[in-house]
């Protein structure tokens, strides 16, 4: 997994906290047990990985976890924040106005990719919706904090579309959003790779693009 960058202010939440009544916490070294965190989130799953192996992958004991964090789930929560944050920071403004709606809507396509920053995310994911029923906060999580802001974007970007006149009004754009997200789960599940993943949002556009556009030669 890339390491993510942290931005000025961007730190962990355990960052910002400070130790209680002690010394200030080095953001560095939160940042080497979050990093851990992610990856053995992604190697191990969820219910295997053991926060002394993550304390060791960190070059940290297991106290210095523990300070910081108070169990697993506390963890792996600001392990997901750490990585969205990042990710946040990274995702330039939506340039809807200097695109055309197609290519608009392709856009929007590919940003909702899972793995649009993150080439493990579809691991992860797959990896909470596993554990649902034993930890359901962690899907919970997931969806608020990851899952719909990206989905909903592509019903914004619709909307907006739409009242450009560039759209169809009577489309159904909860379902289009839910299609081309899902779309880039099942490529994964029929073994496509990455490479050819990375296509899939202008495959999407050329045969929805069709029955969405009040123009199909816009």
């Amino acid at each position: 997994m890339t390491r993510p960058h942290t931005e000025p202010g961007n730190q962990p939440r355990a960052d910002r906290s400070g130790s209680r009544g002690g010394r200030p916490r080095d953001p560095a070294v939160d940042e080497a047990i979050l990093v851990a965190t992610r990856r053995r989130l992604v190697t191990d799953g969820y219910t295997r990985m053991a926060l002394g192996d993550i304390a060791a992958d960190a070059g940290v004991t297991r106290p210095t976890l523990y300070r910081r964090w108070p169990g697993k789930l506390e963890l792996v929560i600001d392990a997901l924040d750490y990585g969205l944050r990042a990710q946040t920071a990274a995702t330039p403004p939506f340039p809807i106005d200097e695109l055309t709606p197609r290519e608009a809507f392709t856009e929007a396509i590919r940003r909702v990719d899972p793995c649009y920053h993150n080439p493990d995310a579809i691991v992860l994911q797959g990896g909470f919706i596993s554990e649902a029923d034993r930890v359901p906060e962690l899907l919970n999580h997931l969806v608020t904090r990851a899952v719909e802001p990206r989905v909903s974007q592509v019903e914004q970007v619709l909307a907006q579309l739409i009242a450009r006149g560039a759209v169809r009004p009577d489309i159904d754009s909860r379902t289009v959003a839910t299609m081309v997200f899902g779309a880039f789960f099942g490529a994964f599940l029929r073994g496509e790779d990455a490479v050819i993943r990375a296509g899939l949002a202008d495959k999407l556009t050329a045969t929805l693009w069709p029955a969405l556009s009040t123009d199909a030669q816009h």
